[in-house]
């Protein structure tokens, strides 16, 4: 079977550095962190004190209120990004195309908030007074099935939940829809909205979060003294197009989309395997699936974290995937900057990737003043550095031993 060619045309994004993707392009650019003190909830009740929250967003630029009040802040989120996305591809869904035209849009938990404020008014008020819209607003696959219906888009219509690897493995999958010719046009990426009790709660009962409350630090991938990820909310969509579809059509090409690896570590519910095991497979497959040599990579989006196993273990994966190579790439963690938007972070990571190949530049790793002996790769410490891309790619890694890497390259 011929394997088509896949091309990216479009990217949309909503996130705490920048609700759209050239303004967050520019921040990360100049080191601009989208951390800050915790506001959506009372940080008193919290060990974490921070989180990288979502600024002057308003959902009713996209769609009207009475709709807005039927859907989550993930799929809020989700909405915007993909109308974004769409629009900078210049691409319009037609009775003839529509068909051709899917969505495959990940969320790792869904409508958590959703989720809370309506068993506070089942326990204060009863079941009758529980909206009839909440099992709709709560499932994490309505982010897809809103872009769905608002978009008119009648294609493969999925959902992916591989809890922080969502976002990439919904862009792997997407990738593939196309490949063996099952769509012509895929709205893909990662959506999400985690900043609300419960899943703060969770993520603090298990030690995940930075405790560290000063937001010009807390986020430090790669540094000796990270002690945690920063939550981030918000959401990374990029349309995925046959390349000879997006020709005939005049579509502007950011990049081009050719390998994708996927797998599981089969380990442990929320650490990784020992020396990413599991990670450096994936990144095995992508390459061997984009038909490339390790050497032929230059930058590496990581997953980076800022948790102690996870910057370690994806700095031993990457060497043991690459070798010497390994030190003469470069790779960087823009988690230090947007911090972590779990099912999100591949949507919007994979666009930073494609940023970095169409302008020959790549992002930094901010904070690392006292670097981890271990993490002893390039990191793009502190500021961006211009390079030449010809092939990169972007990492995520998910409780429940998910990993997923996906790889661009400069179309030609």
């Amino acid at each position: 079977m011929n394997k088509r060619r896949v091309v990216v045309t479009g990217i949309g994004a909503v996130s705490p550095v920048g609700n759209d993707a050239e303004t967050a392009w520019t921040n990360i650019l100049a080191g601009k962190s989208g951390v800050g003190p915790l506001t959506r909830l009372n940080k008193e009740e919290y060990p974490a004190k921070v989180a990288a929250e979502i600024k002057d967003f308003n959902i009713e630029e996209y769609v009207e209120k009475k709709d807005a009040r039927k859907m989550d802040r993930f799929t809020h989120y989700a909405i915007a990004a993909s109308m974004m996305a769409v629009k900078d591809a210049k691409l319009e869904i037609t009775e003839e195309n529509a068909p051709r035209v899917g969505v495959w849009i990940g969320s790792g938990i869904g409508g958590m908030e959703t989720f809370e404020t309506q068993y506070e008014t089942f326990l204060n008020r009863g079941y009758k007074r529980v909206s009839p819209f909440f099992v709709p607003m709560m499932i994490p696959d309505m982010a897809a099935g809103q872009v769905s219906i608002l978009l008119g888009a009648r294609g493969v219509n999925s959902c992916t939940v591989t809890a922080c690897a969502t976002g990439t493995n919904s862009i792997g999958d997407a990738f593939k829809v196309i490949q063996r010719g099952d769509a012509d046009v895929m709205v893909t990426g990662g959506a999400e909205a985690p900043i609300s009790k419960m899943a703060v709660a969770g993520f603090c009962a298990n030690t995940a979060l930075s405790t560290n409350p000063d937001p010009e630090t807390a986020s430090r991938p790669f540094d000796i003294n990270r002690d945690g990820f920063v939550i981030g909310e918000g959401a990374g969509i990029i349309i995925l197009e046959d390349l000879e579809h997006a020709i005939k059509r005049g579509a502007t090409i950011y990049a081009e989309i050719v390998g994708y690896g996927s797998t599981g570590d089969a380990y442990h519910i929320t650490a990784p395997a020992p020396g990413g095991e599991g990670g450096a497979r994936a990144m095995k497959m992508a390459i061997n699936d984009a038909g490339l040599a390790p050497e032929d990579i230059q930058y590496i989006n990581a997953h980076g974290t800022s948790t102690p196993y996870n910057d370690k273990y994806e700095t031993m994966a990457v060497k043991e995937v690459f070798g010497d190579h390994a030190y003469k790439l470069a790779m960087s963690s823009t988690k230090s900057m947007t911090g972590h938007l779990l099912g999100a972070a591949g949507g919007v990571e994979a666009i930073f990737t494609i940023q970095a190949i169409r302008d020959g530049i790549m992002p930094p790793t901010i904070n690392i003043e006292t670097p981890d002996p271990e993490c002893d790769l390039d990191y793009v410490a502190n500021e961006a550095r211009k390079a030449e891309i010809k092939a990169a790619m972007s990492n995520s890694l998910g409780f429940g031993g998910h990993n997923a890497t996906i790889v661009f390259k400069k179309y030609e």
